[in-house]
């Protein structure tokens, strides 16, 4: 059959010019049917889609009539919608969240780095509201808070199954006022009880910069906000000036900020065009891959990273990079493991749906959520995490009823001490690490 289509129509289209135009209709118009099919296809797909969303909502609706018309109170009609769409959110992930008009202000403010509080960063892990880290110098850090603790009442108000916006609204309120606070510390497996007063939190994203022993770099990045790439640059400058031959670069407690900035750091430690971060989506066209794109890059500086289990976000980035592309040794412990993106999506009212969108990936295409950054060398500080092993649901009672209607004594405020490098085992390691390095290299010089 091939061959004699072939004989017929191959002669023809040589010799006579409107045969050509004849077999590219042919084909133009079993195309056009093609297209068509597929179209009708597709559409039939989605109008199914469709048609079992409509039948869900016809549901809700019918949900809602009888709340509207049965429930013992009245009801206002947003205060509804809104439990509704944040029943909905925050049961896709403990990053996902729906912000009310007010809620949605409250995060513009916090993108500007000043607000009134106790100084943590925290999350939803486990169905517990949880720290992430303290921020270093803020009420939350002299008191003692540690990351990982779980944070189960505020005031008189024991915040079981709380959602984020809730406990955040509640620990937040104008500088000098006081708040109680009471956690489920693991590693002890006892409840603490603080008494804070609120402060001015004013984040600082770079301090403690310092030479150790004549030629370490040492420097602490606290978290990442609109100037640090600038700020960095200024003091990386400063400490070669003082003539340092390696760098240790402190990301412990470090609960993120700005993934655009995070990158930005990351790359200043690559060679141009490598990879800095994958971020993958549910729609392959909304996936992107970072690469290093800094005109003056470092890299020729021995590196040390720290990192602990209050590391998260940007700082896994940061460190998962280096880490990949073997420029920096990783010391320390595991990372906390948040590795979604959010994306702030504002609706119609000035609410706003605050929903995760994309997941990180490392250079070396390890996964970040819920897994962090294991170190290369792995120094426990003094002392040893217990693991719970009671179920999760069982878990989470056990704790409250701990909580509930029991008097707890408060934990005294410790006194501030400074601490030596020999007394901070993972900054000693790096220490150590980065001399023997130096040692190295001189023998093989000469």
């Amino acid at each position: 059959m091939t061959k004699n289509l072939k004989k017929f129509f191959i002669p023809r289209v040589l010799k006579e010019p409107w045969a050509l135009a004849r077999v590219g209709s042919i084909f133009f118009a079993i195309f056009v049917c093609l297209f068509l099919l597929t179209s009708f296809a597709i559409s039939a797909i989605d109008q199914t889609k469709r048609d079992e969303t409509y039948q869900e909502l016809d549901l809700f609706a019918d949900a809602l009539t009888f709340v509207q018309s049965q429930y013992v109170e009245a009801v206002q009609p947003e205060d509804l919608i809104y439990g509704a769409i944040q029943g909905m959110v925050s049961n896709l992930d403990p990053h996902s969240q729906f912000l009310t008009p007010e809620e949605f202000e409250d995060l513009k403010i916090d993108t500007e780095g000043k607000f009134g509080g106790i100084g943590i960063e925290i999350t939803i892990k486990d169905g517990l509201v949880t720290v992430i880290t303290p921020m270093e110098g803020t009420p939350a850090w002299e008191a003692g808070f540690k990351p990982n603790d779980r944070i189960v009442k505020i005031d008189s108000t024991v915040i079981k199954y709380f959602t984020l916006n809730q406990a955040v609204k509640k620990l937040r309120g104008k500088p000098g006022t006081e708040v109680s606070v009471v956690v489920w510390r693991e590693q002890d497996n006892r409840l603490y009880s603080f008494k804070l007063k609120r402060a001015q939190i004013d984040v600082k994203d770079i301090k403690d910069v310092k030479v150790i022993d004549g030629t370490i770099g040492y420097l602490k990045l606290v978290e990442f906000r609109e100037d640090t790439p600038r700020d960095l640059d200024r003091v990386l400058v400063d400490l070669k000036n003082k003539g340092i031959q390696s760098l240790i670069l402190d990301l412990r407690n470090n609960p993120g900020g700005l993934l655009t900035r995070a990158i930005d750091v990351t790359e200043r430690f690559l060679p141009k065009g490598a990879l800095v971060v994958s971020i993958k989506s549910r729609d392959e066209k909304e996936s992107e891959e970072y690469r290093s794109n800094f005109g003056n890059n470092d890299t020729k500086l021995s590196m040390v990273v720290l990192v602990n289990d209050g590391s998260a976000s940007g700082s896994e980035i940061l460190a998962g990079a280096l880490k990949d592309h073997k420029r920096a040794v990783i010391i320390g412990t595991k990372t906390f493991g948040k590795g979604s993106v959010q994306t702030v999506l504002p609706l119609r009212d000035g609410s706003a749906i605050k929903l995760t969108t994309s997941r990180y990936y490392t250079p070396g295409g390890h996964v970040i959520h819920n897994e962090g950054v294991t170190p290369d060398v792995v120094v426990e500080p003094n002392a040893n995490v217990a693991k719970k092993s009671l179920e999760q649901e069982e878990y989470v009672e056990k704790i409250f009823e701990q909580v509930e209607g029991k008097k707890l004594p408060e934990v005294p405020k410790p006194a501030p001490v400074e601490k030596k490098s020999s007394e901070d085992v993972q900054l000693a390691r790096a220490i150590d690490l980065l001399k023997s390095t130096a040692v190295y290299k001189n023998i093989k010089e000469k």
